[in-house]
């Protein structure tokens, strides 16, 4: 009788049932570990979060999600070359995901490399024109780089009064600085935080995801509460005055101790806003997903998404208003566009 070396198909039909099985532990455990590590990153445990990644990576060390997720939580720490390393290899590797180009773009504009950022931010449009993230992030971007080119304008005409306006409104808005230093600037663009679920975990780099992946925006930091609905009223209020172009009710919602802007006094900064309201034929401002931190009974910190729009100019930023609460009703005492 002739032995033969083949299992019988019993055996082997349990032998592959059992390697499956294994397969869908060792998956659903990979899928665990980086929910958890996202968990982490969000409630502000960076470190705790970077262990469960690179627990991941020891054992599939090309592993894209996990690696793009390093990625994000690398510059959380501020360990930006690591993070650029590993979003441009991701590029190189998965040309057609706008996360890791849009991740891209917000480190180079930290750095003051709007050039880099517009470029990194096309690509990431080019890959998914739908891709609205990248959009956002591109129109601030564009405002940093129209600053330079009004501040350099004025550098070279200093009675250009069309500049001079246009230069005020570009800074109202994005926040760029009042002297030429305008590229250690940093703008506050959206980062991708959650990693691609559309890239398989055994996908090769030349293969192409199922489909899009999925964005989710920025959480916010653990320190803060739910919006206190009296201060979100009276930010709502400062914003509908500044869009129906009322200086006197605008100015109404500062405080006696504002902290004027480059050491104005506060008739020259009252004289400078009223005439950046009237210049416009229109404004439309508006407030988005406030967020408010209580520092006490009489103090608080709103930061939230502003647009501004006007025939002139138009775009959005991030806010930081500091407020105190007197006589009765909040007031701004600080004013910080785009942190």
């Amino acid at each position: 009788m002739q032995i033969s070396n083949a299992l019988p198909a019993m055996v082997r039909a349990g032998l592959f049932a059992f390697l499956a099985s294994l397969a869908l532990v060792i998956s659903a455990a990979r899928a665990d570990d980086l929910q958890e590590a996202t968990k982490l990153l969000k409630s502000g445990q960076s470190q705790q979060a970077l262990d469960r990644v690179n627990r991941i990576l020891a054992v599939r060390p090309r592993d894209p999600q996990a690696r793009f997720l390093k990625g994000v939580i690398l510059t959380d720490q501020g360990s930006t070359r690591e993070a650029i390393d590993i979003f441009t290899r991701l590029t190189q590797e998965y040309p057609e995901l706008p996360e890791p180009y849009n991740n891209l773009a917000v480190i180079y504009a930290s750095q003051g490399q709007y050039e880099k950022a517009r470029t990194a931010l096309e690509q990431s449009i080019r890959t998914h024109p739908s891709y609205a993230t990248a959009y956002e992030n591109l129109g601030d971007v564009y405002a940093k780089l129209a600053s330079q080119a009004y501040d350099k304008a004025l550098q070279l005409d200093s009675s250009n009064t069309a500049a001079q306006n246009k230069l005020a409104l570009v800074r109202d808005l994005a926040g760029a600085p009042q002297a030429p230093t305008v590229a250690s600037a940093k703008p506050p663009l959206v980062v991708a935080e959650k990693p691609p679920e559309a890239i398989p975990a055994e996908t090769k780099p030349a293969e192409k995801p199922a489909e899009k992946p999925a964005v989710v925006e920025k959480p916010a930091a653990p320190a803060e509460k739910p919006a206190a609905p009296d201060i979100v009223q009276a930010v709502n209020a400062w914003a509908q005055a500044w869009s129906k172009k009322d200086s006197d009710a605008y100015l109404a919602h500062y405080a006696r101790e504002f902290k004027t802007p480059k050491g104005q006094t506060r008739a020259q900064w009252e004289k400078d806003r009223r005439a950046r309201i009237a210049a416009p034929k229109s404004i439309a401002v508006a407030v988005a997903s406030p967020k408010v931190t209580m520092q006490d009974a009489n103090h608080a910190r709103v930061t939230f998404r502003q647009t501004y729009r006007s025939e002139v100019f138009k775009g959005t930023s991030m806010k930081t208003l500091d407020m105190v609460k007197a006589d009765g009703r909040w007031l701004i005492q600080q004013e910080t566009t785009g942190r």
